[in-house]
Parts: C-alpha cells; sequence; structure tokens
C-alpha cells in the first residue's frame, strides 16, 4: 500500500502538470488517479482534486473505456489520438483561432492541433472524414503517446 504523503505528492503532480488520469501498479495494490471534469475551464486558478481509487488485483478501465461514459456513450467515433508525447497546442499561435471546434468538419488532410516535443512543433492531421465532436485535450496540455486528442463523428 502507498503511503499517504506519495500520493498527496502523486496528486500535487498531477496538479502542476496538469495530468488529468494517472495509473500506478505494484504488485496486486492498482492506484488510479483522475481529475473531475477534465475538459472544462477552471474559472478561477484552482486546481481541481483528484478522486483515488484503490483495487488490489483489478483492472481499472482504459482510457477509451472512459471516453466513452457520458452524454454522448454508445455513440460511434473515430478518434484521433498523440502519435508522441508532446504539449498539446489547439492553434497556431496564442494570437489565432484554433485549427477546429466542436462542430468543425474535418478531413484526413486537416490540421487539428499541433504537438510541441523538445522544441519542434509537429502538425497533427485528422487522417479521417466527419465532424469534430469532443475536444479531449486542453490548450498547452501534456499529452501521451496514443492518448485520445479528439472524437470525430464519421462524415
Amino acid at each position: 500500500m502507498l503511503e499517504t504523503d506519495k500520493i498527496r505528492e502523486l496528486v500535487e503532480m498531477m496538479i502542476a502538470n496538469d495530468l488529468v488520469e494517472l495509473s500506478l501498479r505494484d504488485g496486486d495494490v492498482e492506484v488510479s488517479l483522475r481529475r473531475p471534469n477534465p475538459g472544462g475551464s477552471n474559472l478561477h486558478g484552482a486546481s481541481s482534486p483528484a478522486a483515488l481509487t484503490f483495487s488490489a488485483g483489478s483492472q481499472t478501465p482504459s482510457a477509451a473505456e472512459v471516453v466513452g461514459r457520458g452524454d454522448i456513450a454508445g455513440a460511434e467515433f473515430q478518434k484521433i489520438h498523440s502519435p508522441m508525447v508532446g504539449t498539446f497546442y489547439a492553434a497556431p499561435d496564442p494570437d489565432s483561432p484554433p485549427f477546429v471546434q466542436i462542430g468543425s468538419q474535418v478531413g484526413p488532410a486537416t490540421v487539428v492541433c499541433i504537438l510541441e516535443a523538445m522544441k519542434v512543433f509537429s502538425e497533427i492531421k485528422a487522417e479521417t472524414s466527419g465532424i469534430i465532436e469532443q475536444i479531449l485535450a486542453k490548450d498547452g496540455q501534456a499529452v501521451e503517446f496514443g492518448q485520445t486528442l479528439f472524437l470525430v463523428r464519421p462524415a
């Protein structure tokens, strides 16, 4: 079992790095931390506390399973995943509008965001056709390889 101080440290790390979910496994003990309302804005700059789940020998749901819950559960969507670890940017620069918004029509060559890793900026294309239904990353958020960034309703 993890000590309370270690869990508190993990929660503070999540808040400092704007992480939405963190899962750790040590033998039979698994710790899963999730911050509520990942797509919501925080108007006062206060950090959301993380929800904590312990389990012994059980599997936690994958990010894709968690995404499937909520208002759009049961719908079939194409997912646009992060091809690398980096920082998500919704627009080409702070003064420009975002590449796409909820309701935007995209095609395979449509740039949906930029990911920055080690001062290298890479344009990420939709590689599918449809309408953006959900944006799962916030501007400036650190993202992981394979993390779902967008849900697209196929055209």
